[in-house]
């Protein structure tokens, strides 16, 4: 394989990482794996959450996926390489800058400021079931997401955690 192959690779599984990481936070956290997920919806003071557990699982799969591509399959390897990119960037991003674990820094423009909106909007919904926003690096527009989740409120369909749910020129960010 050369470079631009290697390159290629990693680039396709951050790519693909943000499509899974968008199923996988609708359908299995918000899914099946609630009680694992519940704790990330909740104020706390705890470093850890148990949320955390499902970096353990995917950490522990993308080892696996070094190992068997060190040792069969070059390409796999480099997929494994893109999928820890992903999962550094995420740290950095969702972690870092949206939940402030790591660091303080609150963006006040730009596509940072649009990212903390959206999952704003996302922990603005009560339960499992509702919410909008589901991907961690790619965020949409705050008006619409606005929009979607009075939709869901007034029909029923999601609680609202006391959120401001109206649009603003300021949202546009």
């Amino acid at each position: 394989m050369n470079w631009i192959e290697k390159i290629g690779i990693v680039l396709a599984a951050v790519a693909a990482m943000e499509l899974f990481a968008w199923w996988a936070h609708k359908y299995v956290m918000h899914g099946w794996g609630w009680e694992w997920h519940r704790d990330h919806h909740e104020p706390h003071d705890h470093v850890l959450e148990r949320n955390d557990l499902f970096a353990v699982v995917f950490g522990s799969v993308v080892v696996a996926l070094f190992v068997v591509g060190y040792a069969y399959s070059a390409p796999l390897w480099w997929s494994a390489l893109g999928i820890t990119v992903y999962g550094l960037i995420y740290t950095v991003i969702h972690d870092g800058i949206v939940h402030q674990r790591w660091f303080r820094w609150v963006p006040t423009r730009g596509y940072a400021k649009r990212l903390v909106q959206a999952h704003k909007l996302h922990h603005a919904a009560v339960g499992k079931d509702g919410g909008v926003s589901f991907g961690f690096l790619w965020a949409g527009n705050p008006t619409r997401l606005k929009a979607n989740l009075r939709r869901q409120h007034a029909s029923g369909l999601t609680r609202l955690r006391g959120a401001n749910v109206t649009a603003t020129a300021d949202d546009r960010g």
